[in-house]
């Protein structure tokens, strides 16, 4: 398996993960009363959006997701 091709694998679950991570920023950032603390992770959940769309582009570029991609999930 060449670097492209270990890409169309990882790529999808990087953003899997990452989209997991925002959803959970979210929930806490819907729940805090500190309005420091909520406009940080507000911050920082723009931020995760962007770097999903970076990793979509580059899985793009890369040519897509592999066909035999097999999806597995981490627990935190």
């Amino acid at each position: 398996m060449n670097e492209l091709e270990k890409l169309q694998v990882l790529l999808p679950h990087w953003i899997e993960h990452n989209q997991g991570h925002g959803r959970e920023c979210k929930k806490w950032a819907d729940q805090v009363a500190e309005e420091n603390v909520q406009s940080s992770l507000k911050a920082a959940l723009k931020a995760m959006e962007q770097v999903t769309e970076h990793l979509s582009k580059a899985l793009d570029a890369a040519g897509g997701p592999a066909v035999t991609e097999e999806h597995h999930h981490h627990h935190h």
